[in-house]
């Protein structure tokens, strides 16, 4: 597996209301990681509901590599510009970056154990 786009990000100021809502209208699961974060189930594609404050402020797209330092490597060397730093959730480690049209997105490497 190489880069792959496989999850989807969206924000929002009402964490609950938003996870509610698509559960309600698509008839999607949802399971909670906490206070500021919820993950959609059954989709079509993997997905998040994020309320933190440091969370991005459009829908982001979420790629998944085998590399992570390769991938920030490519990214950088394309033109795209990086927003956040590596750092690790509980999922793996990631960054975001911003592709020269101006769309934020996010890389990222399972963590060993999920692998």
């Amino acid at each position: 597996m190489a880069d792959r786009l496989n999850y989807i990000e969206f924000p929002s100021s009402d964490r609950a209301r938003t996870s509610a809502f698509f559960k309600a209208a698509f008839g999607w699961g949802i399971t909670s990681y906490g206070p500021d974060y919820d993950g959609i189930e059954g989709a079509g594609v993997g997905g998040g509901v994020d309320q933190a404050p440091e969370r991005v402020t459009a829908t982001m797209a979420v790629i998944q590599t085998d590399d992570l330092d390769d991938a920030e490597r490519r990214v950088v060397a394309a033109g795209g510009v990086i927003t956040r730093a590596q750092y690790d959730f509980p999922g793996g480690r990631r960054f975001h970056f911003r592709e020269p049209g101006g769309n934020e997105l996010a890389v990222y490497v399972d963590r060993p154990e999920t692998l």
